[in-house]
């Protein structure tokens, strides 16, 4: 693996393969509650400008049970909310800590960050891409079906940075990956042509369309994330508005198969991106989902601090 993690485009097929892998084991230990210390006398440091539940807590006790440390550092607490650059912060923490988890609006922040430090940089979350959520994604399917080769994930909603990233992972697993979007919110337009370019050399199918009962035929999973993403409550009655017919219920449910897995990145918003009976029904695997957070990034975690 490369030294940082900041779009799944660092990652290789076989990196990913070794991910799942490792993650299988790690998740198996803490079931058996044996105990690591490969991470011992190592400290990480979290920056968020964002608020998190489930990418900081899974970071910290990640941290924790592989026998290092956490220093917690939210955006108002820095000096780079008060105009001292991303590289000198860099630079400085380099000195400090082991390994650096940031989480915040600018993706260009997160690569300057990188590029001045010294130390492995991990990407929490921009607006472009949230590439720890998609290998926990990975993970979960992996589990359930064995395989990720050949499936259809169809992704309701919006082209946000989840989207982005699961563009970037599906040819790189030979999944199929279809986006279903309302007219004007589709994923950034380069990592589209991007993952086009590279299902069409691994022979499968990507594609972004504008209606949701097309995508969920005969998915394997149907995956949502909510429509109005932080920073953009100003434009949520709007977005709404268009997004309606994007909701994953139990009609759409129905299109997909049987065994279809219902996904979704979390927080949820109960009524609007999905319904209730959906997230809450015997096709969802969100709460797995979630805790396979921990797993992964324990395996991030051990892989790029070691």
């Amino acid at each position: 693996m490369k030294r940082d993690l900041l779009s799944i485009n660092d990652l290789t097929e076989k990196d990913i393969a070794l991910i799942l892998q490792k993650t299988k084991i790690l998740k198996k230990m803490r079931k058996s509650n044996r105990k690591l210390n490969q991470l011992q006398d190592k400290t990480l440091a979290l920056i968020f400008f964002k608020p998190s539940t489930r990418t900081r807590i899974s970071f910290e006790v990640a941290m924790y049970e592989l026998g290092g440390n956490v220093t917690y550092l939210s955006g108002d607490e820095i000096q780079i909310s008060r105009g001292e650059p991303c590289a000198d912060t860099a630079k400085v923490l380099s000195r400090y800590v082991h390994g650096i988890v940031i989480r915040t609006f600018s993706h260009s922040e997160v690569l300057e960050l990188a590029q001045n430090s010294t130390i492995p940089v991990i990407n929490g979350l921009t607006d472009l891409e949230h590439p720890c959520q998609i290998l926990a994604d990975l993970f979960t399917i992996y589990e359930r079906h064995k395989k990720l080769d050949g499936l259809k994930i169809a992704f309701i909603g919006d082209g946000n940075n989840v989207a982005n990233s699961w563009l970037l992972a599906a040819p790189k697993v030979n999944a199929n990956f279809v986006l279903a979007c309302p007219r004007g919110y589709e994923p950034d337009s380069g990592i589209v042509s991007s993952a086009i370019k590279e299902a069409k050399r691994k022979g499968v199918h990507i594609e972004v369309i504008n209606d949701p009962k097309l995508a969920a035929k005969s998915a394997d999973v149907i995956y949502t994330d909510v429509w109005i993403s932080m920073g953009q409550e100003k434009d949520a009655k709007a977005k709404k508005s268009q997004f309606n017919r994007f909701q994953v219920n139990k009609n759409l449910l129905a299109l997909a198969k049987p065994e279809c897995m219902i996904m979704h990145c979390l927080p949820a918003h109960r009524g609007e991106e999905i319904t209730a009976d959906v997230i809450d029904g015997k096709n969802s695997v969100v709460w797995e989902q979630a805790e396979n957070r921990l797993h992964v990034e324990k395996t991030i975690l051990s892989l790029l601090l070691k």
